[in-house]
């Protein structure tokens, strides 16, 4: 990984995953425009581990997964632009899109340090007992955000509907 110079304030970083819920962006995009900033966008490959990490150069990684190939994480890469190309439509908010590799908390962390992000921005995890399970497994990202590192976080609650309501 190669440190990205942004023109401007510093940008703010927006975790990102496929079917997130879209008011994570949303929310990013808002406070990107009132702050004249960039938003870099940001995909933890949790199937894969960094082997080297070097901010002057590069990152190497390896799958957890060998059968699983680069193909599949550029498949995801490409739905995560598009998901976000869509939820951004309309705005005047630059955005850029990087892959890591890891643990999710921990690779957001070295990301908004290296690009000395302004904020890190993350969704709050989705309702189910899959998703219960595996946060009490591996804990909280934003929870591990907001006790480990210097920059400010902002979780941003999925909106559901009150009971008894329809959703939109």
């Amino acid at each position: 990984m190669s440190p990205e110079r942004f023109s401007g304030p510093p940008p703010l970083l927006v975790g990102v995953l496929p079917g997130q819920h879209p008011e994570v962006l949303r929310t990013a995009q808002v406070l990107a425009a009132k702050l004249a900033a960039t938003l870099l966008c940001a995909y933890v490959d949790e199937a894969s581990y960094l082997v080297e990490w070097d901010p002057a150069r590069s990152a190497h990684r390896l799958s957890l997964h060998p059968d699983a190939d680069d193909a599949e994480i550029r498949a995801v890469t490409e739905e995560l632009k598009a998901m976000i190309g869509t939820s951004l439509k309309g705005g005047s908010v630059d955005w850029t899109l990087r892959t890591l590799a890891g643990d999710p908390a921990r690779a957001l962390a070295r990301l908004a340090a290296e690009s000395n992000a302004s904020m890190i921005i993350v969704g709050t995890p989705e309702r189910g007992m899959g998703h219960r399970v595996s946060e009490a497994l591996n804990g909280s990202v934003a929870a591990w955000l907001s006790h480990h590192q210097d920059h400010p976080v902002l979780v941003v609650p999925a909106r559901m509907p009150a009971h008894g309501e329809l959703p939109d």
